[in-house]
């Protein structure tokens, strides 16, 4: 997917067992992958290695999915080497980033530029990077709202006869709530109509994985109960994502939704898929959703979706999904 790599110089100090590693104004997908580079090499040119890795962020002010995705890498090789990883003067666009993935609780952040015109609770919601137009969107999170109160009134109407089916089938909770990755790996759980058996996540790993890379597909996964088979053959059991979308958590028309366990081996190109809020619906879902096994197509229908992205594609992958929804077998397994 990165064909060549920037001409981005990321220079590098030592002061006794500290190196001081200088960051570039921006870190997107090119950078970013330069970005891992530098710091694998650095750790090279020495034989004794620093104790502690300074990442001088002053210049930098913007940073999307995949400069995150990079970071993420660079601190688990740190840890790795039993290294510390600090960043410094860190600007509020990378803070505010940072805080919405939660990594500012989990690296060591000194001395942080301030913006004297930003509360700390608003420092988020005014720094926030725009990774690709549809994140800023009002009028597309305008049709997200509106389409999210329709689908949940649709939603309560079924609410009864499914949970019905649910409980004499599979008596248990009637939602499933699952741990995802939406914009710039920001987690946040997504709901479903539960379609599979109460202890289905501890019996994950006795099912063999019919798909290649960092998803997850059984053809005949003998979790899925019997009503959890139509439901998701129908897309039923996704109806309480609408709940994710008016929250802002997810869009109508997105990207997949990872799990943080696919996102744990993302390779840093991968995370471009981040740049934009998953979807209920999106390209993978109308070029054969579950037939798609191949992580690499996965990643190539989303990119396809950021590249073609415009409010009327929109509207043609909801079309397309509606009349899908309406084909034999054509949802999930």
């Amino acid at each position: 997917m990165i064909s060549q790599t920037p001409e981005v110089d990321f220079p590098i100090t030592f002061f006794e067992d500290t190196a001081v590693m200088e960051l570039p104004h921006r870190i997107a997908v090119l950078e970013a992958v330069a970005f891992k580079k530098a710091f694998q090499h650095l750790l090279l040119l020495k034989d004794a290695l620093p104790e502690q890795i300074v990442l001088d962020c002053n210049k930098t002010t913007f940073i999307d999915s995949s400069g995150i995705g990079a970071l993420v890498s660079n601190l688990k090789l740190a840890r790795e080497k039993e290294i510390k990883l600090i960043l410094q003067n860190v600007h509020p666009p990378m803070m505010a980033v940072l805080s919405i993935t939660g990594l500012d609780r989990t690296l060591t952040i000194k001395s942080p530029v301030q913006d004297p015109s930003a509360s700390p609770k608003k420092l988020s919601e005014k720094h926030l990077p725009t990774t690709h137009p549809s994140v800023r969107s009002w009028v597309k999170r305008s049709i997200d709202i509106v389409g999210s109160i329709i689908g949940l009134a649709i939603t309560g109407v079924l609410l009864i006869p499914i949970a019905i089916a649910i409980e004499i089938d599979s008596p248990g909770p009637l939602f499933f709530g699952q741990t995802r990755c939406g914009w710039m790996g920001k987690r946040f759980k997504i709901w479903k109509f539960r379609s599979m058996c109460v202890n289905a996540e501890a019996m994950k790993a006795k099912v063999k994985n019919q798909a290649s890379g960092a998803i997850f597909k059984n053809e005949n996964d003998p979790r899925v109960t019997r009503v959890g088979r139509f439901l998701r053959r129908t897309s039923l059991d996704e109806l309480p994502q609408f709940w994710n979308v008016l929250k802002g958590e997810m869009s109508l028309v997105g990207t997949r939704p990872p799990t943080p366990n696919e996102v744990d081996i993302y390779e840093v190109p991968a995370w471009q898929r981040l740049d934009v809020k998953p979807g209920m619906t999106g390209e993978w879902q109308v070029n054969g959703r579950s037939q798609v096994k191949n992580f690499e197509d996965v990643i190539e229908l989303d990119l396809r979706y950021q590249q073609n992205w415009s409010l009327m594609y929109d509207f043609k992958l909801i079309a397309k999904t509606i009349l899908i929804l309406f084909r034999k077998n054509s949802g999930a397994y």
